[in-house]
């Protein structure tokens, strides 16, 4: 069921060039180049929720050029799930489309994407086909083409507030209530009713005090709620029941409301218990409640206390809740045209991952270190010359939220001669507190040179050996048959309740700044994000719909220390996670793999891809081993001592290099049936409006990419060394 996106169709791409919709819709053919015809468009989707509704989206001005705001609505068919209309389109053309379940607040202005068909290859409709009929067999919501996907949408203009209940989160203080049950509902409550400035008389306000707080309140429009337990068999979110959900003793219960208008949506958080003599049949009863007005979530993320106030109105106990705001990325729009979020070739195994590039450059035993300084222009190239497939970097932002490639949170800085270095010369700083060209200008060490006084130098007067490379320079100018593991650097509790870095940047804000780069010079490359922080993992997922993600976690260990996230704690919690959140996997510790190889197949059994990490890989035997456990990616240090590949390229160019051919040969034998003089069909009727690049491609069988022109293959090898953008 799941593809890597280096094989597929040949007009994906333009979509891959990273330009949102603007560029899509600008690509789109118009119908004034083809006679229009009618089309049915017919499927069946089983269990809608509220306000939501069947539409049709694809690479054609007629079905909305792959933008949400202009997807096609269908029509329920009476009272069944069979979603219908029929679309004037034009004829003598291939088309592509994808049906998607959305929330039209607006017709062409705001419309929510709640689930797409995300198989890498769109439905099509060939040239010469004919319209279906109310006769025929009713398209199937995801499936076709022999597979099966359709994932949750992304961010547009709706805002997602998660709300976290950890670890013995309630404290009730009655003692009846001592070792029962309780349950918990959470429900998005409009405010905006309750902002008036007319008098209300005090009986009216005791009725409204004294009734029950469900049918005292209005649900925010267009709003829903979901609820996921960490430790449940299947840890997906799902819609709450009637009387909410369970606080189980060590779970961690997540409540995800998606809202349209967050300034004016509380939270109401409702608490039900059963009765200690009441029979199965019996419904719990209303113990008390909480609210959570929106002036409280004051950043992005935090934690709040909140009064749990029993139905009469004395206080009952307090909850303790972590939150995290989600909004949608504001300068840049994601479209429907494709997604590689949980696409991996089933057969893509054990590629070689360039830890930093050539490895890590500032270990304690300094003949384990690389020769060249890690996360530098000249480290990644010289692991690509090696053969990686995929080389692994760290990004964090600026004082001037500028996305830069860096590994530590702080910089030791010298205040002083460059080379002359005493105890009081060093000063330890958090690199978010300069400026791009304080970094460049400055004098920078290293932690591990500012408290050992022992400098390591470089060539740092090569321009590809100086640290602080920009994201940007990076995707700009490094070979493009590479992928890159962007892994995205953010704080982190540990148990002790000390942070690795106080008061970061704001988390939207800083994801928006590194995610709008990617987004808009990313290009054809292969890009994963990943991040120690679930959270952060959650929200990348979440603003974009264009790139995988995977979840890094230390998991048990004995050589790092453990944080304050249950999520962090085992590859088990790691992999429930990811599963909860819908994304491509998981990038483990190898301390833990040694230890239990088994949790790879665990791993596996949850559909997840799997990478692993850690200093145990810098050993050929051990790579070898891991690679046969059947790991899908080794991030390693020294590529080029340790690969053992014979071919030193990336399987993505080797494999480019395969389609190009195989393409090459379909032209050629296309272009001699041209001139042959007994052609099968000698009567077929020319394609008006269509090039002959067009109708050549309508020939070739699915998954050849003509994506990759044979100047940049030629090239492919020295593209990086030319000079870099200016």
């Amino acid at each position: 069921m799941q593809r890597w996106f280096f094989l597929e169709d040949p007009e994906n791409a333009a979509i891959r060039s990273g330009k949102g919709d603007a560029e899509s819709s600008s690509g789109s053919v118009t119908s004034f180049q083809y006679t229009p015809r009618h089309w049915l468009f017919r499927v069946r989707v089983p269990q809608l929720k509220k306000d939501e509704s069947v539409c049709v989206v694809g690479d054609l001005k007629e079905l909305g050029a792959w933008v949400p705001e202009k997807c096609v609505a269908l029509q329920q068919e009476d009272d069944t799930d069979i979603w219908s209309a029929v679309v004037e389109i034009p004829d003598k053309r291939k088309i592509e489309y994808r049906y998607c379940v959305c929330v039209i607040i607006e017709s062409g202005i705001q419309v929510i994407v709640r689930s797409w068909e995300t198989n890498v290859k769109p439905r099509g409709i060939d040239y010469s086909e004919k319209s279906p009929t109310m006769e025929d067999e009713v398209q199937t919501y995801g499936f076709y083409a022999n597979s099966e996907r359709f994932d949750r949408g992304w961010l547009s203009k709706e805002t997602v507030v998660q709300l976290k209940l950890g670890s013995d989160p309630l404290t009730i203080w009655r003692p009846k209530y001592a070792g029962r049950q309780v349950f918990i509902k959470v429900t998005p409550i409009n405010l905006k009713r309750h902002a008036s400035n007319l008098p209300i008389s005090m009986s009216d306000a005791l009725d409204e005090s004294l009734s029950d707080t469900q049918d005292g309140v209005e649900n925010a429009k267009f709003s829903f709620t979901e609820v996921a337990a960490l430790l449940d068999d299947d840890p997906s979110f799902k819609p709450q029941g009637q009387f909410g959900t369970a606080i189980k003793k060590d779970d961690m219960l997540t409540f995800q409301s998606t809202v349209v208008f967050p300034q004016n949506t509380a939270y109401l958080f409702d608490f039900y218990i059963y009765s200690s003599r009441a029979d199965e049949s019996e419904p719990p009863y209303h113990a008390g409640f909480s609210y959570l007005l929106p002036t409280a979530l004051q950043s992005s993320e935090g934690n709040i206390i909140l009064p749990v106030t029993s139905t009469k109105h004395r206080p009952l106990g307090e909850l303790r809740v972590d939150y995290l705001v989600i909004g949608a990325m504001p300068n840049y729009k994601c479209d429907l045209s494709i997604s590689y979020a949980r696409h991996w070739k089933k057969t893509r195994a054990g590629l070689d991952v360039g830890h930093r590039g050539s490895g890590s450059s500032f270990k304690n035993k300094v003949q384990n270190c690389a020769e060249v300084r890690e996360n530098t222009i000249a480290s990644l190239k010289n692991a690509i010359d090696h053969g990686a497939d995929f080389v692994e970097f760290d990004v964090q932002l600026s004082k001037d939220l500028v996305p830069i490639i860096y590994h530590d949170f702080h910089v030791c800085i010298s205040m002083k001669k460059k080379r002359d270095i005493e105890d009081q010369d060093m000063l330890e700083i958090p690199l978010k507190e300069l400026t791009l060209e304080q970094l460049r200008l400055l004098k920078v060490y290293h932690l591990t040179e500012g408290k050992s006084k022992n400098q390591r130098f470089f060539d740092e007067d090569l321009e590809d050996h100086q640290p602080f490379p920009t994201l940007q320079h990076v995707l700009d100018t490094l070979n493009p048959h590479v992928g890159f593991n962007i892994e995205i650097k953010w704080t982190m509790k540990l148990a002790d309740g000390s942070y690795e870095l106080y008061h970061p940047t704001d988390l939207n804000l800083y994801l928006d700044t590194i995610l709008e780069v990617a987004m808009k010079h990313g290009g054809e490359r292969r890009i994963i994000f990943s991040c120690f922080n679930p959270d952060i993992c959650q929200v990348i997922r979440l603003k974009q719909n264009k790139y995988p993600v995977m979840f890094l976690t230390i998991g048990e260990s004995e050589i790092y220390p453990r944080y304050a996230d249950p999520r962090c704690w085992s590859i088990k919690a790691a992999s429930q996670y990811a599963t909860m959140i819908e994304i491509l996997g998981i990038n483990v510790h190898t301390e833990d793999l040694l230890r239990h190889p088994s949790l790879v197949q665990l791993a596996k059994e949850l559909n997840l891809v799997i990478f692993c990490w850690g200093d145990e890989n810098a050993d050929p035997a051990t790579i070898k081993f891991l690679k046969e456990l059947g790991l899908h990616g080794v991030i390693y240090d020294k590529i080029h001592e340790y690969s053992s590949k014979e071919v030193k390229e990336s399987v993505f160019l080797l494999e480019a290099k395969g389609s190009q051919k195989e393409l090459i040969q379909l032209v050629a034998a296309h272009a001699e049936n041209e001139l042959a003089p007994t052609m099968s069909h000698p009567t077929q009727p020319r394609i008006e409006g269509a090039s002959d690049l067009d109708k050549i491609r309508l020939t070739l069988p699915d998954g050849i990419s003509t994506a990759t022109s044979l100047a940049s293959l030629e090239s492919s090898t020295s593209d990086y060394n030319k000079p870099a953008k200016v």
